[in-house]
């Protein structure tokens, strides 16, 4: 069993930056791939980006990429999503996942049912 906790969340302006984190608990961490998924009000969820367990595979929606950055340390258990040049469209609940495989599952880890845990997430607010 893994626990996921999200921090970093907060409320930023259009354009300026924020840095997420997730730490993980139980399990073996450095074998599963690790992804993050957002949720805004009234929407589905939906994807972010997913690392693989070594960090050689790295897939983004096409919505963030070029604007966030997901990395991870296997050593402090940990993944991180950075985020710049956000936009109002970026505020959302969002939420770290652990995938069941190292690499990320189906096409480009972009479903939510291939990922066994979840956090809790952090809310993320950008104004215009």
């Amino acid at each position: 069993q893994v626990q996921l906790v999200e921090s970093g969340g907060g409320s930023v302006q259009a354009g300026g930056s924020l840095r997420l984190s997730c730490a993980a608990s139980g399990g073996t961490f450095s074998v599963y791939a690790m992804g993050w998924f957002r949720q805004a009000p009234g929407s589905q969820r939906e994807f972010v980006a997913v690392i693989s367990w070594n960090g050689d595979t790295i897939y983004y929606a096409n919505s963030t990429k070029g604007r966030f950055t997901i990395s991870r340390d296997n050593a402090k258990r940990s993944v991180y999503l950075q985020m710049n040049s956000l936009k109002p469209e970026d505020t959302a609940v969002y939420y770290c996942a652990a995938d069941r495989s190292p690499y990320p599952s189906g096409v480009g880890g972009e479903k939510r049912e291939f990922y066994e845990y979840w956090g809790q997430g952090t809310q993320v607010t950008v104004s215009s």
